[in-house]
């Protein structure tokens, strides 16, 4: 029997941005649980939360200062355990975000870190010499800009941080440190929780030698390299490196004893390792990379190409995601849109029927794009960076709309802390829940096909079409199979189903799909789907 995550579709939700109980602006556990008939409704499988634990909220919850407790602005202990019996009342399970590469720089256990060379954790975190002439001790460039390396005069040393200085990077390669990582993984799964998302999964390990990261050469830059200084080198030396296995394999060894487990990761920066870093027998049950979630053309050659690599890799179970809380949401990214109901529902579409476990983002569901954001709205750190040639992740990050008659679309009666996206107002949840024609409507009618049909849940995937407009696949599993064809683009397109001829349409479809014996004329943005006869 297949365990449940396979094929499952795990809800992301942004704590401080779903729903807020207390009026402070920010949403808290609390408010999470009382959307979770909501959440159930969607016929999901599973939660999954971004990080609730004390922080100072550098990165928003991604510098923890305290894995073994519960924020108070997020409700504390309390009501995360009310969330947590609330969800598996209804039948779903609850996956924590866990960031065990780095900490807060409050952390205790930098703190006392800094202190001096010679205190029990001094080598718990990464230092190094500067050079003779006081530089960083190499050419590590952080994600957020600017040098990995930040001083610190009480020990003359300098330490790594892949993000904010204020993200001290953990040296993973001591094993004290390493054992009180696996002590808060342990300790949340006694506590009840079902699984774990881990952050930046490939980056849990640095290069000893602390060598320079080699430069991308020239010829191979392309615009995505230029974007953003830290993509000009290749990560090889500060994370990705092979031997970070070790580490998802202790995981894997730690999650074993807790039959229903799931834990997945970040693979964000080397898909080509994805396959060492997770599968059957070693490293993490599955994870994702950001093939996807880097991608604006929306060509079928992307989807192709990165379901041949995904099935080229043998045991393997990959999550799919189009969409998270670091990157443009699906239709803006996708579409150049604040709101295009047809193209969400088409992502929506082809996300749970190709092959593999589904994250779906909070408010994805709704078809929602990106809110804007005005410089003086900016609250993070790579918006700061950059505005106005980007403004960072906050766009994706705006509250979610409940209600289209309520001051702040229902998400707190407070003002919020990043402001409610007006183009939502028309996609809050209260209208579309009431229309059988919206994306919320489309959305639940598609979860509930893909739970009864066995083809997508648990079935294998063969392509069968991509040209410049179609993307065509064949899902087959137990003798039952699905044939899924998709015009990705804003023209009509016509295909030719073959030995699909005789197969019944499924009775549902995207858009306009009329079909003439056995070729289908697809409209723009449409799907047609149909059924191996039993």
């Amino acid at each position: 029997m297949a365990p449940w995550w396979q094929g499952a579709v795990v809800y992301q939700v942004y704590p401080r941005s779903f729903a807020d109980s207390d009026g402070d602006g920010i949403g808290d556990l609390s408010g999470i649980e009382g959307k979770l008939d909501y959440i159930a409704a969607l016929g999901i499988d599973a939660v999954w939360l971004s990080p609730v634990h004390p922080s100072p909220n550098r990165d928003f919850g991604y510098d923890v200062a305290d894995f073994m407790d519960i924020d108070r602005a997020m409700g504390g202990r309390k009501a995360f355990d009310a969330l947590l019996k609330a969800v598996h009342q209804r039948g779903l399970k609850l996956i924590l975000d866990e960031v065990l590469s780095h900490t807060s720089d409050l952390h205790p256990w930098f703190q006392e870190s800094l202190k001096d060379r010679t205190n029990p954790k001094a080598d718990w975190y990464v230092w190094a010499e500067p050079r003779l002439d006081g530089t960083a001790p190499n050419n590590w460039l952080s994600v957020f800009g600017g040098p990995a390396w930040s001083y610190f005069p009480t020990r003359r040393q300098y330490y790594f941080h892949k993000f904010l200085k204020e993200q001290p990077k953990l040296n993973l390669r001591n094993p004290h440190a390493r054992g009180a990582a696996m002590d808060v993984l342990r300790y949340w799964l006694d506590a009840g929780v079902d699984g774990f998302r881990l952050d930046v999964a490939n980056s849990f390990l640095h290069d000893d030698q602390l060598r320079d990261n080699p430069p991308v050469p020239l010829d191979e830059r392309t615009a995505h390299h230029w974007a953003h200084a830290p993509h000009l080198q290749k990560r090889t030396r500060d994370s990705n490196l092979p031997e970070n296995r070790a580490i998802l394999d202790e995981i894997r060894a730690l999650a074993a004893p807790y039959p229903d487990a799931f834990v997945f990761g970040e693979f964000s920066e080397a898909p080509e390792l994805l396959g060492h870093f997770a599968g059957a027998e070693h490293g993490l049950h599955s994870g994702y990379t950001f093939t996807y979630l880097d991608d604006r053309s929306f060509k079928p050659a992307i989807f192709a190409q990165h379901t041949a690599f995904l099935e080229s890799i043998a045991g393997l179970w990959p999550c799919i995601t189009f969409s998270n809380h670091d990157v443009p949401r699906t239709v803006t990214r996708y579409g150049r849109a604040d709101r295009d109901d047809a193209l969400a529902k088409l992502a929506l579409a082809l996300l749970v029927t190709l092959k593999g476990t589904a994250l779906l983002y909070q408010g994805e569901e709704l078809g929602l794009g990106d809110g804007p954001i005005a410089l003086d709205q900016i609250r993070d750190p790579v918006g700061k960076l950059y505005f106005p040639y980007s403004k960072g992740r906050d766009p994706c990050r705006t509250p979610m709309p409940w209600r289209s008659d309520a001051p702040h679309l229902g998400f707190s009666s407070g003002a919020p802390w990043l402001p409610m996206a007006p183009a939502h107002r028309d996609q809050a949840v209260d209208r579309q829940a009431g229309d059988s024609q919206s994306v919320l409507s489309f959305s639940r009618a598609l979860i509930a096909w893909r739970r009864g049909e066995d083809a997508l849940r648990h079935g294998g995937i063969a392509m069968i079409e991509a040209s410049e407009q179609i993307l065509a696949f064949e899902r087959a599993a137990s003798g039952a199979a699905i044939g899924c064809y998709f015009n990705l683009s804003k023209d009509p397109a016509s295909v030719t189903l073959g030995p699909r001829a005789d197969w019944a349409p499924s009775g549902f479809s995207v858009g306009e799909v009329p079909r003439e014996g056995g070729t289908l004329r697809l409209g723009p943005r449409s799907a047609y789907f149909c059924a191996k006869p039993r």
